[in-house]
């Protein structure tokens, strides 16, 4: 078990450039991806952190390149955020608390479950746990700071 305390300001944490590493399983079929990429928290105008993911993707139907977007807003306190897509649907809650490194989404017909883990000043990962009728995967996340704008 990790030691070390989480950021008291997670979005002071998070700007920044990371290294993103993820590991992707389909439990259902025992087949296995890669992701590889560059995660960019950028402070927004609101407050908040303007999410932006680019990489390339290595599935066994699919090899390419590949991005997502998020829009971060200030949670409760300055440990959490909100985790938005970018059409303004709320979508999760991050943090590192001991109380609250764990959240769920419902995408009907499929439950997403996200746990995030505080490795460190320089790392942390998040993995989710997708279920449905169609879904049994898990998507493991290993990020590592480039640099930062603290």
């Amino acid at each position: 078990m990790n030691q070390q305390q989480p950021p008291e300001d997670l979005r002071s944490y998070l700007a920044g450039n990371w290294s993103v590493k993820r590991d992707l399983l389909d439990r259902s079929t025992g087949t296995r991806g890669t992701y590889t990429g560059v995660v960019r928290y950028l402070e927004n105008l609101d407050g908040g952190l303007d999410y932006r993911e680019d990489g390339t993707m290595h599935w066994p139907t699919h090899s390419g390149p590949a991005f997502r977007e998020y829009v971060l807003t200030p949670g409760p306190d300055a440990a959490s955020m909100d985790v938005f897509f970018p059409d303004g649907r709320p979508f999760h809650v991050m943090s590192f608390s001991e109380q609250g490194h764990q959240d769920e989404h419902w995408c009907d017909p499929d439950d997403y479950r996200v746990n995030y883990s505080y490795l460190g000043p320089d790392s942390f990962s998040f993995s989710w746990d997708v279920r449905g009728p169609a879904k049994d995967l898990l998507l493991t996340s290993h990020l590592s700071r480039i640099d930062s704008w603290r």
